[in-house]
């Protein structure tokens, strides 16, 4: 039976979310004897309960077509998980009212753990509501820390633009270390798993590089921190130092938390890597610079990694085509079949078994001092950055897609949450 289809986008976007968008749209749009209508909604899982969806019967193909080298979340993304069934039961029933005035039976959820989540709540609506919908989940995030699959897509891409910066920044700092900065400290994102982080490692070939990691898996010891510091600038002249902003002190607080108070149900990190900087200037009296590559770390689609468009693309087609096979609640991984050369297919696991679940940077992968990767971590790594993916160009600057954003009529009355 003909059903209408409905995608979202969830949690922190990455430079390749909008190929997946392009998967599952081009994949969904190929099958019209069992997919009616296609539709987005606007701001994830809180526009599907505020019924704003988004008509992507308005979008030409080549606009969905360019989606697949456009970086951010073509539909608006959300921070916004739905709550427990028992005690939020009208936010359940309010899915269903939406699903049902539009004849949705096929809803795509794109994002990362917690996103799996909120699919697999969703999902619930057929086993406890009794409400005939298919719910797949669509992996993406930059931290690369969901079970179960090779890599989280996103994450080639923004290792590939660490590894790169970190590489280009080490021309500069070798340059003018003899008479100015000497240290330069990179902050990039990871708030439980120091993936980002490491992949700063695959800037540097050899085994002693002039660059320490300091990953959210190991304990932040400031004074032995200081004198590894001490040692690599001593045979170096000069060092770069990446820290994961979830980096924890031995007491096992976070080591920068920019604002105390929750915000979606943790901490707001930040102010990592100036902290750094004053510890090193004050302890070792090195002239130190710092930044924190922030957003461009998953908006840099300029530098993408072809692997990572790939793969991205492969899981959004993936989760239609298991959705159209009959099967529900399952979401689309990466498995891997060789290294080198780097060979990988396509497999589905149920969404139980990856959401809200956290994969942190194994101990094999971290070297034995905790400043740095191990060659079974490079071996792992090296193949998700590898080839490039490069946008259009007009007029020296990449050429991005922008949706019309038609809305589709509402038929129902305002939710109020």
């Amino acid at each position: 039976m003909q059903k209408n289809a409905l995608y979202a986008q969830s949690g922190g976007v990455t430079s390749v979310i909008n190929a997946s968008a392009c998967g599952v749209i081009q994949t969904a749009r190929a099958h019209p004897d069992r997919i009616g209508r296609v539709f987005a909604a606007d701001n994830g899982i809180l526009g599907v309960l505020n019924e704003d969806l988004i008509d992507l019967d308005q979008e030409s193909p080549e606009t969905i077509a360019a989606l697949k080298h456009t970086p951010g979340g073509a539909f608006r993304s959300c921070r916004f998980d739905l709550g427990d069934f028992e005690s939020h039961r009208h936010q359940y029933e309010r899915l269903i009212e939406v699903f049902e005035a539009h004849d949705i039976g096929y809803f795509f959820y794109n994002g990362g753990g917690g996103s799996m989540l909120t699919a697999r709540k969703v999902a619930w609506l057929s086993e406890k509501m009794g409400h005939p919908i298919v719910c797949m989940g669509i992996p993406k995030t930059i931290d690369n820390d969901l079970p179960l699959t090779d890599t989280s897509p996103g994450f080639g891409s923004a290792a590939k633009y660490i590894a790169t910066s970190v590489r280009e920044v080490s021309f500069d700092l070798s340059s003018m270390a003899t008479t100015s900065t000497k240290v330069f400290v990179l902050e990039v994102m990871g708030r439980h798993a120091g993936w980002l982080a490491a992949a700063a490692g695959l800037a540097f070939e050899g085994e002693d590089p002039p660059l320490l990691l300091l990953l959210a898996e190991v304990p932040h010891d400031s004074a032995r921190f200081l004198n590894a510091l001490r040692d690599k600038v001593h045979r170096h002249g000069w060092c770069i130092v990446v820290a994961a902003e979830g980096l924890r002190c031995v007491d096992g607080q976070f080591c920068g938390v920019e604002q105390a108070s929750p915000i979606f149900g943790h901490e707001q990190l930040g102010g990592l890597a100036p902290k750094l900087a004053h510890q090193i200037r004050e302890g070792l009296g090195y002239k130190t610079h710092w930044a924190v590559s922030d957003y461009f770390q998953r908006s840099a689609r300029h530098l993408a990694s072809a692997v990572d468009v790939e793969q991205a693309y492969a899981v959004g087609r993936a989760g239609v085509e298991l959705a159209l096979a009959g099967k529900n609640a399952m979401m689309p991984v990466i498995r891997r079949l060789s290294s080198r050369p780097y060979f990988w297919e396509i497999d589905a696991v149920n969404l139980t078994e990856v959401a809200d679940v956290e994969m942190p940077v194994p101990p094999s992968f971290i070297r034995e001092d905790g400043y740095g990767i191990t060659e079974v971590a490079r071996e792992y790594m090296a193949p998700l950055i590898e080839g490039e993916s490069y946008p259009p160009f007009v007029h020296g600057l990449p050429d991005y897609a922008r949706i019309r954003g038609v809305k589709v009529p509402k038929k129902l009355s305002a939710w109020g949450g």
